[in-house]
């Protein structure tokens, strides 16, 4: 097999300079694959909408869900909230042929493998704090004093679990049973929304915001579970970083107000994932 291993996160529809960049993402082959980290939109038809066009032009999609997914947003006519949202953006994917992390795990036969590639749903538990506090309550303290709040705290809803980090518990067990039954012999790609550590979150110009950004209930998996490359997004500041000697890749695209000035008009927003980028920082 001949193809490549793209990535790509945070395509944020909504926008209609990225929908005409999500519009225009093109394989290079016709054995590329493409891993999609998370927020497409948060219009669950638009999502379905974006996923079956890249299915058409992908041999193989793979995708994770962000938090914008998973938004039940005033201008939605699909008032799904929490796991019964993720739910039926389980359901419609795998209608298009779109692997989540729901489905069995695939295995990358291409250039670099093989490796096992794992979607990860995961959440956000606070635990990455505000500078300076103690507790969940002291770090959303924090940042609702500097006005750097999440709009998960509104629209994000973890029905049926009482709480958004109760959530992200309960798929973080079920999720590290499943990688630790994966055959050890295999290394991995690891997909996530959010990343896997909280160090991707130390550059962030609110520091505040790493709360919603991750878990370290997930610190060691990318060693434990033999990743090659941890792709994420979230943070809209897309960058190759090794850490414990596994290589990071943060792929999004973001909002247009921050891609246009470093990327132009026409952004190359495909990452191949298994490349050894130049300038590893």
């Amino acid at each position: 097999m001949s193809g490549t291993l793209f990535a790509v996160s945070d395509l944020h529809v909504s926008y209609s300079a990225n929908r005409q960049v999500a519009d225009a993402l093109r394989p290079e082959s016709d054995e590329d694959w493409l891993l999609v980290a998370g927020d497409v939109g948060e219009i669950f038809d638009e999502v379905v909408e974006v996923l079956r066009m890249l299915s058409r032009r992908f041999a193989k999609v793979i995708w994770a869900p962000g938090n914008h997914e998973l938004w039940t947003h005033p201008q939605d006519p699909v008032r799904l909230r929490g796991d019964d949202r993720y739910r039926a953006l389980v359901e419609a994917s795998r209608e298009l042929g779109v692997l989540t992390p729901e489905d069995d795990y695939a295995v990358w036969p291409g250039e670099g493998g093989p490796l096992l590639i794992a979607p990860l749903f995961l959440l956000y538990d606070y635990s990455f704090r505000a500078p300076g506090t103690r507790t969940k309550s002291e770090s959303l303290q924090y940042a609702y004093d500097t006005g750097v709040v999440c709009s998960d705290e509104v629209l994000l809803h973890p029905d049926p679990y009482p709480s958004r980090e109760a959530w992200c518990r309960a798929r973080v067990t079920e999720t590290e049973r499943r990688l630790a039954a994966v055959d050890p012999a295999l290394h991995t790609v690891l997909v996530s929304h959010w990343p896997l550590i909280r160090r991707p979150t130390e550059v962030l110009r609110y520091p505040e915001f790493a709360q919603w950004c991750g878990t370290e209930l997930t610190a060691d998996w990318h060693v434990r579970f033999r990743a090659e490359v941890a792709v994420y997004g979230h943070l809209h500041i897309p960058r190759s970083t090794v850490h414990d000697g596994v290589r990071f890749e943060e792929v999004s695209l973001g909002y247009p107000r921050e891609w246009r000035p470093r990327r132009g008009d026409t952004p190359r927003a495909l990452r191949a994932v298994l490349d050894v980028p130049a300038g590893v920082r």
